[in-house]
């Protein structure tokens, strides 16, 4: 087994995984707000945060679907080793991650059903930029509103509308987070 493969875990896993899980509770509860996660140093292209995401929110019975050059050996086996989830295809994942360019169509993933909404993809999207500028949200966690540097509007837009169905979105670039869930109203900068 490679060293990579046994690598880049948490080192103290009780520890670091129940900080990790408050950081992204946040962000899901606060959408918009941006959050530092760290411990986990996963093999490219997989970012420190996405890695933390991963580390966290993942294990034997939450299948993840990989997207683009995030489908690859080294990530499989990442994650394999360290979460014991199975990489799945797009439909029956409950955590799918890639760039936002590679999880396209979103119509590819679950948004739940009339008897369980809860049963929807969650999207890990790696992002280039994760800033407090952009797209205008509101909506539940929100006070007034927040800014988030969204890869486009029309597709959250388009999401929130079939709540409370649809999907839910952490964003990753770095060693940092953010979340948008399906309950957020997303709307063009300068559309106030």
């Amino acid at each position: 087994m490679q060293a990579q493969t046994l690598s880049g875990g948490f080192a103290d896993t009780a520890t670091a995984s129940a900080v990790a899980f408050r950081q992204v509770m946040e962000a899901m509860a606060r959408p918009g707000t941006i959050h530092m996660v760290t411990g986990a140093a996963p093999p490219a292209p997989l970012s420190p945060a996405t890695g933390v995401v991963l580390l966290t929110l993942c294990d034997p019975d939450t299948p993840v679907h990989l997207s683009g050059a995030l489908d690859c050996d080294a990530v499989r086996t990442w994650i394999a080793f360290h979460t014991g989830a199975p990489v799945v295809g797009p439909s029956h994942c409950v955590f799918a991650v890639g760039g936002w360019d590679d999880l396209t169509p979103l119509s590819a993933y679950q948004i739940g059903t009339p008897q369980y909404p809860d049963r929807s993809a969650t999207l890990i999207v790696q992002v280039d930029q994760l800033e407090p500028n952009g797209a205008i949200l509101s909506g539940p966690g929100i006070k007034d509103t927040h800014s988030l540097s969204l890869p486009e509007t029309r597709a959250f837009q388009l999401n929130a509308g079939h709540f409370p169905f649809g999907l839910d979105f952490i964003f990753t670039c770095g060693d940092r987070v953010a979340a948008l869930p399906r309950t957020t109203v997303v709307m063009h900068k300068g559309a106030v």
